[in-house]
């Protein structure tokens, strides 16, 4: 399992793909960076075909970046709208508490929002959350079994 490890981009999309039970794709891979053999290529034409993930840019995926907390937070903020599961608990979500929230990049405050005020994700202490860290396999397995806890 590797808890220590760092995951990448693509780890993440493929775990909610799997998840999902790995459904039909057509083969139209929308970035550059992402290799039509890869192990994560169906996952990512999946997810950006169902507005669960969008490029670094409008033609890569970067899939081999490890992954940031506050990416992981729009992943999951567009994962749960996917499901269909209410999104709304953080839109009173007040993150200005942390010292860092002026660290999250304008894309993803509402996600952020969603995933602190859901109770997916937590600070990296009681003052920080460090969006911009990357997270560790851990961390991620903690946020799904959140996720799927929340959205029973």
């Amino acid at each position: 399992f590797g808890p220590q490890i760092e995951m990448t981009r693509a780890m993440l999309v493929t775990v909610l793909y799997r998840a999902e039970g790995e459904p039909a794709v057509n083969n139209s891979i929308p970035f550059a960076d992402v290799d039509v053999n890869a192990y994560y290529a169906n996952a990512i034409v999946w997810a950006q075909q169902n507005g669960i993930v969008y490029g670094v840019t409008e033609n890569e995926f970067a899939p081999d970046d490890n992954i940031t907390r506050e990416q992981i937070a729009a992943i999951m903020f567009r994962y749960a709208k996917y499901k269909g599961y209410d999104v709304s608990v953080g839109e009173n979500t007040n993150i200005l508490s942390y010292t860092d929230a002026e660290s999250v990049s304008e894309y993803a405050i509402a996600s952020v929002q969603y995933a602190v005020g859901a109770g997916l994700m937590e600070g990296k202490s009681n003052t920080t959350l460090n969006p911009q860290d990357n997270a560790t396999r851990a961390e991620i397995a903690a946020i799904l079994q959140r996720f799927l806890e929340t959205n029973k």
